[in-house]
């Protein structure tokens, strides 16, 4: 049906998770989830500057997480795995559902 989680495998999640764990790569795969954006863009919807969204930028490409185009003198990003905007929405409905107030257990 699906594929084993061999050493292979969790080899590769665990890059991609490690990858992702940090709350500025995370902003910029939300950033892209639905379009592609230049690196401008991105500066501008995480809010830091452009030398330290490049440093992230290339560690994300060179994990095989993003790729990029050039056009010009500008380079666009996207998300280059579906699979991994599958592991940010789960990850986003686990953790980000609301709080009832009297209990403290998530709302459905």
């Amino acid at each position: 049906m699906g594929c084993e989680f061999d050493e292979n495998n969790v080899e590769k999640v665990a890059r991609c998770m490690k990858a992702l764990a940090h709350p500025l790569r995370l902003k910029v795969i939300v950033a892209l989830n639905e379009k592609e954006l230049s690196v401008q863009e991105l500066v501008e919807s995480v809010g830091t500057t452009q030398s330290n969204v490049s440093q992230h930028l290339t560690i994300m490409r060179d994990k095989n997480i993003l790729s990029s185009r050039r056009v010009a003198n500008q380079v666009f990003y996207r998300v280059g795995d579906c699979k991994v905007l599958d592991l940010v929405s789960l990850t986003k409905k686990i953790f980000c559902q609301e709080e009832d107030d009297k209990t403290g257990n998530k709302k459905p």
